[in-house]
């Protein structure tokens, strides 16, 4: 049988937010989705973070600066 409901997430705990018809220590499946939408201003502030982190990386060859072009397409 399948059931779908709401839930709040408090304390680290699920809580239907209606009645569920399942036995004591039921074995049960749950697939959580998010009904709450980022706000923007917390969608522009990850996307900082990220650029951030991206900043800080290393993106170097053997600690120096990038290769060139001619470095790259080096033939021998």
């Amino acid at each position: 049988m399948t059931q779908v409901t709401e839930a709040i997430f408090a304390n680290g705990v699920l809580k239907p937010e209606g009645k569920l018809t399942l036995r004591e220590h039921e074995r049960v499946r749950v697939i959580v989705e998010s009904l709450d939408q980022p706000d923007e201003a917390g969608r522009a502030e990850a996307l900082r973070e990220f650029r951030e982190g991206v900043a800080r990386m290393k993106f170097t060859s053997n600690g120096g600066g990038y290769p060139s072009r001619d470095e790259l397409h080096e033939r021998r």
